[in-house]
């Protein structure tokens, strides 16, 4: 981390302005190199200063130039930041000559890690930020900021604490039995502080699940046989003509997306081909990758016709989705009924018709009840957000498992200690107390340059 590295950090493009980064010891004696203006090295901490950029006499741009002295800054170096105006060939020129004048190209992530690596956040913290920038929703990006702003590391950091408490006291009792002043640990009322750091862990656990729906969405799937207004769904459900929609038969042959926002939460909706037996190749495929989308889909609702009776093939595709979360809906309400929907011993039916959107608050409330958005409250959004943390989380939830049931089982409480500073050592992982430099590798690989 000695040399001075420098990249791109905004999109590169046509644009008014691109931002070229340089953090490191020799940041500022770089580019006061190739900047015609004040003297940079002179100038106060955190200020803009106008200029030019210039290289063997030619006048290259025009810049606004910031200068951040250490450690007050992002990566706890000196960092500078050239704003030049937007364009491939300025932006790639300025960090051209930046590179040849002694700068070194950044890797992905690389400016966020030095700035954990700095300390100057952690690494709940660190992936904050990935998750900021990819954001695809307003609960989403809440979620990002309170974790960028130490929500979640004080969670763990308050969990770590009661841990410490407890393996503390019974470490004195170990090894300081005749020190009178100390609480001493018995198995009755050790049991009751595992049971108050397991009702956190649960917590946690409990919200982490929320999270894979507020960072990705829920993945819902129409399915049913053809013709019966899937296409149709789609399109009203997102308020846009995404699905050809006729009266043929067998219209949709592959995979239609579309997408929605209920509650905050992003719904990705997939319009699948119809499911039923067919010798058209094509079709085939279609239907094929329809039942493997059942499987995959965290909903999927089962779009039936109003106006006919049910039929084998609407009671196989039934059969396929029942042990999932599902809905039924009854498309085609503006027709006379003919379905006898008590065939199916469902109780997530909705009804309703594309032509006037009929029943489609039903359908929204419905999928609202079954995955219960309503509780998911952008004012206290601190969640586990990746895989890497809920892994860890459920392998030290795994640890204080086995500690309460040793405890329990009356195991000595010296033995039960070790499953207590296992607690300790994977939640001081989680947040990159202790780490492996592969996992840094691999967690700032996924960054973009700039950051």
């Amino acid at each position: 981390m000695e040399d001075t590295i420098c990249a791109i950090s905004t999109s590169l493009g046509v644009s008014a302005i691109s931002i070229i980064r340089v953090s490191g010891n020799d940041s500022i004696d770089i580019v006061n190199k190739i900047f015609k203006g004040k003297d940079l090295k002179k100038v106060k901490s955190h200020t803009i200063n106008y200029g030019h950029i210039v290289y063997n006499e030619e006048l290259i741009d025009e810049v606004l130039v910031s200068i951040m002295k250490a450690p007050k800054t992002y990566t706890t170096e000196d960092i500078v930041e050239i704003n030049c105006h937007g364009g491939i060939a300025t932006t790639e020129k300025i960090l051209e000559i930046l590179l040849t004048n002694g700068c070194r190209l950044a890797q992905p992530g690389e400016f966020t890690k030095r700035a954990f690596l700095n300390g100057r956040i952690d690494l709940i913290e660190a992936e904050a930020v990935s998750d900021l920038l990819n954001a695809t929703s307003q609960k989403a990006r809440t979620t990002a900021v309170n974790t960028l702003n130490g929500r979640l590391t004080k969670i763990i950091k308050d969990l770590r604490s009661k841990i410490l408490s407890i393996m503390a006291n019974i470490e004195v009792n170990i090894d300081y039995p005749e020190y009178e002043d100390a609480i001493e640990i018995t198995h009755n009322n050790l049991l009751p502080m595992l049971q108050e750091v397991k009702n956190d862990f649960n917590k946690i656990l409990e919200d982490a699940n929320n999270y894979k729906f507020i960072k990705n969405g829920i993945d819902v799937a129409l399915i049913g046989k053809p013709n019966v207004g899937k296409s149709s769904l789609l399109n009203a459900l997102i308020n846009e003509d995404k699905a050809i929609v006729t009266s043929i038969s067998g219209t949709t042959r592959d995979i239609i997306e579309g997408k929605m926002n209920l509650n905050g939460i992003n719904l990705n909706i997939i319009d699948t081909a119809g499911i039923r037996e067919t010798t058209d190749i094509v079709e085939k495929i279609g239907v094929d990758k329809s039942k493997d989308i059942i499987n995959k889909a965290d909903l999927n609702i089962l779009v039936l016709n109003n106006n006919e009776k049910l039929e084998n093939e609407d009671i196989e595709i039934f059969e396929k989705i029942k042990n999932t979360k599902h809905i039924v809906y009854v498309n085609k309400t503006d027709l006379n009924k003919k379905i006898d929907i008590e065939k199916l011993n469902c109780f997530n039916v909705v009804y309703g018709n594309t032509v006037d959107n009929g029943g489609l608050t039903e359908l929204k409330n419905k999928i609202i009840e079954l995955f219960n958005l309503g509780s998911i409250e952008s004012k206290d959004l601190t969640y586990l957000s990746n895989a890497r943390q809920i892994a860890i989380f459920k392998n030290a939830d795994a640890a204080l498992n086995n500690a309460i049931l040793n405890t329990k089982n009356m195991t000595p409480i010296e033995m039960i200690d070790v499953d207590i500073k296992q607690i300790w050592d994977l939640l001081g992982e989680l947040i990159g107390q202790t780490y492996h430099d592969e996992l840094l590798d691999e967690l700032f690989s996924k960054f973009c340059l700039g950051k």
